[in-house]
């Protein structure tokens, strides 16, 4: 009896990518696939697309999506439906789990003309509690690895069909992408793959599944020649259709003639490498550790299934940063679902699920935590909804709480143009500065954490030696990629967070002394730092479009020198657009280079790509010390240097008595 061959392709990309790489993206994968599998009729097979990237591709090439709309039209083509923008469903709220689902179900039932029965889970992230929305918004299967089934104790021979789950007595049907299949194609001659479809049938499997990005074909390194240049896809499409042993079908008829294999309760997991990412550095070295001797052993498939790692919400535990964005997204979530209905528009829900895109709160190989465009798109719709909410069901112009649940209270500060939100752990610096008229958060950035895949630095150059001191040549399981030039120190992790007016003091002379000691000394904005015979209190305030920090030192034993640290993310980086602006309007550099001014009293950051500018200006000249901050990781190009933002460190001689005034101005660009 014939296999059935279940083939379905995920299409993806991040919320606020570049539309130099969407488009880079369609003309090696997209189009070039569509293209091909328009030649055969025959061929069934599923697609998914993200919402957002379909609006895209809908606007920036209308033929191709033609092309899959007739495709659809015809029976080819099945779709896949999820959230809107493509969010890890478990790590957003019921209520937003249904609105997203829905909101990509309406449009492709809009687009396409047909209102999909499955869906695609974003990086295949399982939790149970994701059931209950899925069934309420019509999707009655969804796809996931083969693996998260081992992980429940399931027979892998008898993973060739659907199974049944059920939560809060909704039903699901699951089935179980093949490992074996998305290592195979399309990296195996295509020759090969039928045949080894063809051998799956003779041992009478029901059929293979297989679900996986688009992007192998075609973007991934050296696949675009593969696939297309030299005919793969072609070439494997003429060789199912030509075998006697393989039938092509949609999961939809499949699911309508089959029955359940039988009941199945997954844990919680996602695929094998993403449970290694969620690790923090030791933690994900000593699993990767025990992987590959369970390979050496011979072991690894045995045990597989029992080696686990982390889930994928560990991400909120390892990054403070994502930490923070998630539970103000849900902060800004909860303001909007309690508005009456009638006051929920279109363009706030919208905010609200690009707000939710999962791309910029994780980092693995392919995770954009790291990207500082893909966090700030997060931003950008989080703080446009909040300026809609703000005229709707203002906040609290001052409030206490622990928003993100690490032990420290934040003191919000709020006016009709800013926020700034401080954090009470001794530092006393600013975890956010954000103006709502240009939608930007000043302090989002990251700061340096240690990876684990930073020890290939360290091979990497041992390799190298070895390789100058004529002792042979690294392997090729050895090598690394490097984009720029990186050495270990790079690499270093910072010991304290990368917040906006955070102190250091002592003697110019000596190493200054991280002040960390703050205390709050009202729930107005006051802080107080000391120690034996000196008192320095910082007392932030929001006037219309400023901030300003007021430093007052007191005492007979004062530091003989105070340093405050603003670390300021800024759209352009290390490009073109972002540049100082001295007082009398010279331009001394951009911020992807290193300034020192004497005697500073006021500089500009200007930025094309913010729509405004920040002026600073101190009361008392200060010493002006900027660098640009940058962090080191790993993509599948290589390692990378990617600024995060620019540091600036103010530096001044205290007298008790007398204060020091800095000032934050954000003027919208006229």
């Amino acid at each position: 009896m014939p296999i059935s061959l279940l083939f379905g392709v995920h299409a993806h990309q991040p919320v606020g990518n570049f539309p130099a790489v969407i488009d880079d993206a369609h003309v090696r994968s997209y189009g070039m696939f569509l293209r091909v599998m328009e030649r055969y009729p025959e061929f069934r097979f599923s697609v998914h697309f993200s919402g957002w990237l379909l609006d895209v591709l809908f606007e920036r090439f209308p033929d191709d999506m033609a092309r899959l709309t007739a495709m659809t039209r015809r029976g080819q083509v099945e779709w896949f439906g999820s959230g809107d923008c493509e969010p890890v469903l478990a790590a957003i709220p019921h209520r937003d789990r249904l609105t997203q689902i829905a909101t990509l179900s309406d449009k492709i039932e809009q687009r396409f003309g047909m209102r999909p029965a499955g869906a695609w889970l974003t990086e295949r992230v399982w939790e149970s509690s994701v059931v209950p929305a899925l069934v309420e918004t019509g999707i009655r299967y969804v796809a996931v690895d083969d693996y998260h089934f081992l992980c429940a104790g399931e027979d892998g021979a008898k993973l060739d069909s659907f199974y049944t789950t059920e939560e809060d007595g909704r039903n699901l049907d699951l089935f179980p992408i093949s490992e074996a299949a998305r290592y195979r194609l399309p990296f195996s001659p295509a020759a090969e793959a039928v045949a080894w479809l063809e051998d799956l049938a003779r041992q009478g499997h029901r059929a293979s599944i297989y679900f996986d990005d688009i992007e192998k074909f075609g973007i991934w390194p050296e696949t675009y020649e593969w696939v297309f240049e030299k005919g793969w896809l072609t070439q494997f499409v003429e060789g199912v259709l030509a075998s006697p042993l393989i039938r092509t079908e949609t999961f939809a008829d499949y699911h309508a003639r089959e029955k359940t294999r039988g009941i199945v309760y997954l844990p919680t997991t996602s695929y094998i490498e993403m449970n290694e990412w969620t690790l923090p550095a030791p933690r994900a070295a000593a699993y990767h550790a025990l992987i590959e001797a369970e390979k050496t052993a011979g072991r690894f498939e045995k045990h597989k299934p029992f080696l686990r790692g982390g889930i994928w919400r560990n991400f909120m535990s390892r990054y403070p940063e994502a930490n923070w964005m998630h539970k103000r997204m849900l902060e800004a979530s909860q303001r909007f679902a309690a508005l009456p209905a009638a006051e929920r528009t279109p363009a706030m829900q919208e905010h609200l699920h690009r707000a939710q895109a999962n791309d910029a709160y994780w980092h693995g190989l392919f995770g954009g935590l790291y990207l500082p465009h893909l966090r700030r798109a997060v931003w950008n719709n989080l703080l446009a909804l909040e300026a809609a909410l703000a005229s709707l069901a203002p906040a609290l112009v001052c409030e206490q709480n622990d928003l993100d649940h690490d032990g420290c209270l934040e003191l919000a500060l709020r006016n009709k143009d800013l926020q700034a939100f401080v954090r009470d752990d001794g530092n006393a610096a600013l975890v956010e500065f954000s103006s709502l008229t240009l939608a930007h958060n000043f302090g989002d950035t990251l700061r340096a954490y240690a990876e684990a895949y930073h020890a290939k630095i360290d091979q990497a150059q041992a390799a190298q030696a070895a390789q100058e001191g004529g002792e042979g040549i690294a392997s090729a399981h050895d090598r690394v990629a490097f984009l720029h030039a990186i050495a270990p120190e790079d690499a270093a992790p910072d010991t304290r967070p990368r917040g906006i007016f955070q102190e250091r003091a002592g003697s110019p002379d000596d190493t200054l002394t991280a002040l960390d000691n703050y205390r709050a000394d009202d729930r107005q904005g006051t802080w107080v730092a000391s120690g034996k015979g000196w008192r320095i209190s910082k007392t932030y305030r929001l006037e219309a479009d400023t901030l300003s920090v007021v430093f007052r030192a007191e005492g007979s034993r004062l530091p003989a020198l105070i340093e405050t640290e603003l670390n300021l993310a800024l759209p352009s980086c290390d490009g073109y657009g972002g540049r100082y602006v001295l007082a009398g309007g010279s331009i001394p550099g951009g911020f992807g280079h290193a300034l020192e001014l004497d005697g500073m009293q006021r500089i500009t950051l200007e930025d094309s790509e913010l729509g405004g500018t920040l002026q600073i200006e101190a009361a008392q000249p200060a010493q002006f010390r900027a660098r640009p901050h940058r962090t080191v990781s790993q993509s599948e190009a290589g390692f990378e240097k990617i600024m995060q933002a620019v540091c600036i460190a103010l530096a001044w001689s205290p007298a008790s008595g007398l204060d020091q005034r800095i000032t934050l101005r954000v003027t919208p660009a006229s």
